[in-house]
This record gives C-alpha cells, structure tokens and sequence, in this order.
C-alpha cells in the first residue's frame, strides 16, 4: 500500500492502517507511568489525611458536646505531634545514615493515640509509607486504637478522665 492524501485531513495515510498521520503539532504526548502514578498517589496520600482531619473534629465535636472528656482530645493531639516529631527525625536519620528509632517504638506511638500524627508524618514526610510490612501494623494499631476509643465511650469509662 501506498502512501495516499487522506481525503479528511489532508495528511499522509499510515501504511500498515490507512489512517491519517498525525503531525507533530497534534500529536499529544501520554502522560508517562510515574505521571500517571503522582496522580493517583497524591488521591490515595489525601485519603488519610481527609481521614485524620474528619477523626480530629468528630474528637473535638464530642468533646465540645460533652460526650468526650477535653483531655482526651488533649492526648490525641499531644500523642500525633510527639508521633510526627518520631517520624521526622526517623527520616532525618534515615537520610544521613544515623540511627534510627525503632519500628515498634513509632508503633507504640501510634498504638497510645499518636497515629493521626502518624498518618500526616507518613504523608506529608513520605516516610514509613511503603514498606508493607509496617503499614499492616500501623493499620492494626490504628484498629485496636479506635476499637479501645469506642470501648470505652460506650462503657462510660472515659469518664474517669473528666
């Protein structure tokens, strides 16, 4: 087959399948993999966040609703930025090869209340937020952390906070 004008666009016609060539000032270049990836990543990274921030106001609303002792809300906030400053000087370390705090410790951390602060750290410092071994731990203390919350708002236990 011959190259032929195409009677639409006035263009060459590819050989193998008689459409019309694009030029290059048509030609629109495909977003690469790693851009199509930040895209989806920064959706998926925005997830937790909008997930700590609606966890911190239903925190506050209880509290200002009196259903929450205020030092609840207190310790949460105190644990996540003690919890972020842990993950910011983990990846501090981690970049100049120095030591480290322990993957259990930033549990623990998370375990106690700090894993609001956590989420952030991971997000917004882009550390700790691939290795999947750690993140399906940090999601079990985030479970058993809201799971002991609930427990004791619905036994009325944290009223010995007041």
């Amino acid at each position: 087959m011959t190259n032929t004008k195409s009677a639409k666009t006035g263009g060459k016609a590819s050989p193998q399948t008689n459409r019309p060539q694009m030029s290059r000032i048509q030609k629109i270049r495909p977003k690469s993999r790693s851009q199509k990836s930040n895209t989806a990543a920064s959706g998926s990274r925005l997830m937790p966040l909008l997930l700590v921030v609606i966890f911190l106001a239903g925190l506050i609303g209880a509290a200002q609703q009196h259903m929450l002792p205020v030092g609840i809300v207190g310790i949460y906030l105190t644990l996540s930025l003690l919890t972020f400053i842990a993950y910011a000087i983990d990846k501090s370390a981690a970049k100049g090869g120095k030591w480290r705090t322990k993957e259990s410790t930033l549990h623990l951390l998370a375990l106690m209340g700090g894993w609001p602060g956590a989420l952030f750290a991971q997000n917004l410092l882009r550390h700790k937020s691939v290795k999947a071994s750690f993140r399906n731990v940090f999601w079990l203390t985030v479970v058993a952390n809201l799971a002991v919350l609930g427990y004791g708002i619905q036994v009325g236990a944290m009223d010995l906070f007041i």
